[in-house]
């Protein structure tokens, strides 16, 4: 298992995938937080917070995480290579498992670098330390959770099609439904009795209930919830092949 998750990330490496999401998702937060005047420019905000990164940071992974998932296995299907990969001695789940963790260690990485944001706004405040450290950090946790969501979505879409292109646009469409697509429904008035049920199918509810900073069992589990789903939909997915 660890030799294919190697083998993954090497892929990443030795490709301008990888470089291409980490350059873009770097550039699009910069412009945003510190260039581009508006509501989510730091510098304007006029005190010590990196909360818009933590806005805008979903709705960018939101394209970007399928860019990064939509090859994993479309591209083996493409190729030929799914076969072999299958023959490998290793269980459908340690391989669904190697590319979902190369894909997520390759979004970790580019959360890395926004650390910097942190730092420098401490250092800014007055006094300088003046920021709700509690709430940043359950803000990057949330952020992990929803990441790890989206590539799991982005593993199960890739697993369905041969065609990168389609596999992209099916990840887009269902992190776009799990996000904010169930807050919308619950807005539509015949929906108004079920709506705290049809607002907490969504991420975006446990997500910023993370943000918080309050760490909830229900969050945690919802996640884990979603991420399993969608883990063992490829799963299933993986084996009809056989069943062919």
């Amino acid at each position: 298992m660890l030799s294919l998750l190697k083998k993954e990330i090497q892929s990443f490496l030795n490709s301008l995938i990888g470089y291409i999401v980490i350059v873009v998702f770097l550039l699009v937060l910069n412009l945003f937080l510190w260039v581009f005047p508006g509501d989510f420019n730091i510098l304007d905000a006029g005190y010590a917070t990196i909360d818009p990164l933590f806005v805008i940071a979903p709705w960018v992974f939101m394209f970007l995480i399928p860019a990064v998932t939509m090859r994993l296995f479309a591209d083996e299907k493409k190729s030929g290579t799914i076969e072999l990969l299958l023959t490998y001695p290793l269980s459908d789940l340690q391989i669904i498992f190697s590319k979902y963790l190369a894909g997520l260690l390759l979004v970790v990485f580019s959360l890395l670098p926004t650390l910097v944001y942190y730092f420098s706004v401490s250092h800014l405040g007055s006094p300088p330390g003046n920021i709700d450290t509690g709430g940043m950090w359950g803000s990057y946790i949330g952020l992990l959770f929803l990441a790890a969501a989206f590539v799991s979505i982005g593993i199960f879409a890739s697993s369905i099609s041969e065609n990168q292109i389609i596999a992209f646009i099916i990840a887009v469409f269902f992190c776009f439904i799990f996000h904010t697509g169930f807050e919308s429904l619950s807005s539509i008035d015949i929906f108004q009795s079920i709506q705290g049920t049809l607002i907490s199918f969504g991420i975006n509810e446990h997500y910023l209930s993370m943000s918080r900073g309050v760490i909830d069992t229900r969050d945690v589990l919802y996640f884990l919830s979603l991420i399993s789903l969608f883990i063992l939909l490829t799963k299933t997915n993986l084996e009809s092949r056989k069943w062919q």
